[in-house]
C-alpha cells in the first residue's frame, strides 16, 4: 500500500504540473481547453461549470460552451489537456469537417503552438529547478573531505584488486576526485557499465588499480563497497541485564579494538563477537577523551547486548549558498543531470549497460518513491525533482504522442505552410501510442524481474 500511495502522489504531482503548463499556455494564447485530465481512459469523476461535480463519463453530446471539464480518469499513468483543434491523446477529430475557429489550436500562429506544446516541459524543468534551489538554499551540501581508503574487508573485491588501508584516491577513470561524495558518484553513477581504473597515492608513489565492472555492485544497498578513512563504530544503545550493561559499557562509547583487532565498522564487531560466544574478549573504547578497557564474555547467542552505530569522525564541510546563488547551482544540477541522462542513454544503446539499470517504470518509481519518503521529505523532494527532470527530457524527444512529436509536426507544417492531413496525424498518433504501450509493458516487465 505504501508503494501504491507514494506512486499515486508522485505521478499525480508530476502529471498535474506538466499538464498545468499546457493548460495555462493555451489559456494565455486564447485557445479553448475542453478537458484537463489526470489519467487516461474512462472518466471516473470531474467538475465543470455547466453541470458541476459528476461521476462517470459525460454525455456524448455534452457541450462545455468553452468551459473546461477537470477530471480524474481510470488509467493513472499520465494525463492530457484536450485543446480544441488539436490532434492529441484524446484522438478527437470532430473539428476536422468545420472551418478553423479563432479559439482553436490549428488557427493560431506557429509561435503560439510551439509555446503551448513546450509549456509542459518548461513546467517540469521549473519544478526541478525550484526543488534544487530549495535544497541548495535551505540545506546546502555536505562534503566529506577525504578520499583516503579506510577499512578493507578481507577477500572482498577491493582487497583482491589490491587496495590497502591508507590509499588516497586521486582519480577514477581519469576524473579527479576531491571528496568521498565524488568518489561514490564516479563509482556508482558516472562510470556505470565501465571497468574502474582508480589512480591512488600510496606512500608517496602512484599506482593504478583496475576493478572489472562485474565485481562492482549496482549500489550500496547490500553493503559498503569501499570504506573511507575516519569511519568508526560506537554504542547506540545498551540493553538491560546484558553482559555489556554489567561491564559498564555506556551509550556513545566508541570502539577502538576487540580481541586486539582495530575496529572500523559494526560488521567487524559482529563477526568477532559472534565467533567467540561464551569466551572472554577484551574491548577497548574511547569515552570522551579517555581510553577504557573491558573484559566481556558474550552470551550463548553470541551477543553482548548493544546496538551499534557507524559514523564518520573526520571533517565534513557543509557548504551553504545564498538566495540567488542557489538558483545558479540549481541550474547547474539540471545541466549535470541532463548530461548524465544522455550519457546513460548512449551506454544503453551501445550495449554497455543493461536497459533495466537505467530505465524504470511504475513499479520502480513506486519503490523508490516509498523508500525516499520513508527517509525524509527532503529525499522525497529530491527524487521528485529528478523524476520531473526525466519527464521533461523524455517528453521533448521527437517521438509520436510525446510533446516532442507534436513539436516536430508543428515545425513541419510551418515549413510546408499547410496543415498535415488529420488522417495522417491520427495514424502517427496511433502508431506512437502502440509503440509507447509496448515500451511501457517492457519497462514494467524489467521492473518486476529486477525486484
Amino acid at each position: 500500500m505504501d508503494y501504491i500511495i507514494y506512486f499515486a502522489i508522485t505521478i499525480g504531482i508530476l502529471v498535474f504540473i506538466h499538464e498545468l503548463g499546457h493548460f495555462l499556455a493555451a489559456k494565455m494564447c486564447g485557445m479553448r481547453a475542453d478537458v484537463f485530465a489526470i489519467g487516461f481512459g474512462k472518466r471516473l469523476f470531474g467538475y465543470n461549470k455547466i453541470n458541476g461535480f459528476t461521476w462517470g463519463n459525460l454525455p456524448k453530446d455534452f457541450d462545455g460552451q468553452g468551459h473546461t471539464d477537470y477530471r480524474l480518469s481510470m488509467l493513472p499513468l499520465g494525463g492530457y489537456v484536450k485543446i480544441l483543434g488539436m490532434v492529441d491523446e484524446s484522438f478527437d477529430t470532430s473539428f476536422a469537417d468545420s472551418e478553423p475557429q479563432p479559439y482553436e489550436f490549428r488557427a493560431k500562429p506557429t509561435w503560439m503552438k510551439v509555446f503551448v506544446i513546450s509549456a509542459g516541459v518548461i513546467m517540469n524543468l521549473l519544478l526541478a529547478w525550484m526543488i534544487f534551489w530549495g535544497a541548495n538554499f535551505f540545506q546546502g551540501k555536505a562534503f566529506t573531505k577525504t578520499t583516503t581508503v579506510g577499512y578493507i574487508e578481507r577477500e572482498s573485491p577491493v582487497d583482491l584488486a589490491g587496495f590497502m588501508t591508507g590509499d588516497k584516491i586521486i582519480s577514477i577513470n581519469g576524473k579527479k576526485v576531491t571528496g568521498w561524495e565524488e568518489v561514490r558518484a564516479e563509482i556508482f553513477i558516472h562510470t556505470l557499465g565501465e571497468d574502474l581504473n582508480i589512480n591512488v597515492e600510496r606512500d608517496g608513489a602512484f599506482k593504478t588499480i583496475t576493478i572489472p565492472r562485474s565485481l562492482v555492485p549496482d549500489d550500496e544497498s547490500e553493503g559498503i563497497f569501499l570504506y573511507y578513512d575516519g569511519i568508526q563504530t560506537k554504542i547506540g544503545d545498551v540493553f538491560k541485564d546484558t553482559p555489556a550493561e554489567k561491564a559498564g559499557i555506556k551509550i556513545g562509547d566508541v570502539f577502538l579494538t576487540v580481541d586486539g583487532q582495530k575496529i572500523y565498522t559494526n560488521k567487524e564487531v559482529t563477526k568477532i563477537v559472534s565467533a567467540k560466544k561464551g569466551t572472554e574478549l577484551s574491548f577497548q573504547f574511547l569515552r570522551d577523551k579517555d581510553t577504557l578497557s573491558f573484559n566481556i564474555i558474550p552470551a550463548e547467542d553470541g551477543l553482548i547486548g548493544v546496538s551499534l552505530l557507524t559514523f564518520y569522525a573526520g571533517d565534513v564541510e557543509i557548504r551553504t549558498y545564498g538566495f540567488f546563488e542557489s538558483f545558479y547551482y540549481g541550474w547547474i544540477n539540471i545541466v549535470d543531470m541532463t548530461d548524465l541522462t544522455f550519457t546513460m542513454l548512449g551506454k544503453v544503446f551501445s550495449g554497455n549497460i543493461e536497459f533495466g539499470k537505467v530505465f524504470g517504470g511504475p513499479v520502480k518509481i513506486a519503490k523508490i518513491a516509498a523508500e525516499s519518503a520513508d527517509s525524509g521529505i527532503a529525499n522525497f523532494m529530491y527524487f521528485l525533482a529528478l523524476l520531473s527532470l526525466s519527464l521533461a527530457i523524455i517528453n521533448i524527444m521527437p517521438f509520436p504522442v510525446l510533446d516532442g512529436g507534436h513539436l516536430v509536426i508543428i515545425l513541419i507544417e510551418a515549413v510546408i505552410k499547410r496543415e498535415i492531413p488529420i488522417k495522417v496525424k491520427i495514424a502517427i498518433q496511433n502508431a506512437g501510442f502502440v509503440l509507447l504501450l509496448m515500451l511501457m509493458a517492457f519497462i514494467i516487465y524489467s521492473d518486476i524481474i529486477s525486484l
